[in-house]
């Protein structure tokens, strides 16, 4: 893999080591970790893991946790072995494709299952030029399997959460809505007025509850950035540089 740099995330409770050039993970997994309502002992599946940001900020933030991830790419992968070693996390990971999980994933159930799916269709536009990038970007597994997957490795009343671009929201619930109930879900937006960007979708293997639609995030204050410094919301700032849980 190419040069590294080692990142502080969470005001440096938690570093990750990951390419200076290529997929680089920003505030989007970060979020995905403070939507998680797991408590200490729960088993939580990461699907995509990547170089394991997410997983490690939400271990950061509730201790105790069992963490699993599976990621297609080898070199994040190991980034993701490596990471949690140097976090102090237990975390197993797989290096396999979600829709050919290993037999011991396969017979494995979690209270929790989260993930950071590409954002783009392979369809939509033209390859990046890393390739580890354009994997993590822009995957060919359509979100249907990814919801389907995880479905099936989320135990009975046990949690499943994306992150995704607003873009996808229609297709994301439609595959949501045919396998998990108690659907909830969290829009962000850049600014107060403004259109949301991404979203946070979560569901309940088994929930009967009817569907909600919580307040969106606003992730800076003012109507515009002014100047060099960061404009992040107080509860943004507290979850990115706190470690605080965003309300779900």
């Amino acid at each position: 893999m190419d040069e590294l740099s080692c990142d502080d995330f969470l005001g440096g409770r938690v570093r990750i080591w990951q390419p200076k050039k290529g997929y680089r993970a920003g505030v989007d997994p970060v979020w995905l970790a403070a939507s998680v309502p797991a408590k200490a002992g729960q088993r939580v599946l990461e699907l995509g893991c990547g170089a394991g940001t997410a997983s490690l900020c939400l271990a950061a933030r509730v201790p105790g946790v069992q963490l699993t991830g599976v990621e297609l790419q080898p070199g994040y992968a190991e980034l993701a072995r490596r990471n949690a070693a140097e976090n102090g996390a237990q975390m197993q990971v797989f290096t396999a494709d979600l829709t050919a999980l290993p037999a011991e994933l396969r017979d494995a159930q979690f209270d929790h299952v989260i993930a950071n799916p590409p954002y783009f269709k392979r369809s939509d536009g033209s390859a990046a030029q890393d390739a580890g990038r354009d994997v993590a970007l822009a995957g060919e597994t359509p979100l249907t399997q990814w919801v389907e997957v995880a479905a099936r490795r989320c135990k009975p009343k046990g949690y499943v959460t994306f992150i995704q671009r607003i873009e996808r929201l229609p297709e994301l619930m439609s595959a949501m809505q045919a396998r998990l109930g108690s659907l909830e879900l969290v829009p962000f937006l850049p600014r107060q007025g403004r259109a949301p960007q991404l979203f946070l979708l979560r569901g309940r293997n088994g929930g009967r509850a009817d569907f909600r639609l919580h307040p969106g995030v606003v992730v800076h204050d003012g109507v515009a950035h002014n100047g060099d410094g960061e404009d992040y919301s107080q509860l943004i700032s507290s979850v990115l540089r706190n470690g605080a849980a965003l309300p779900f």
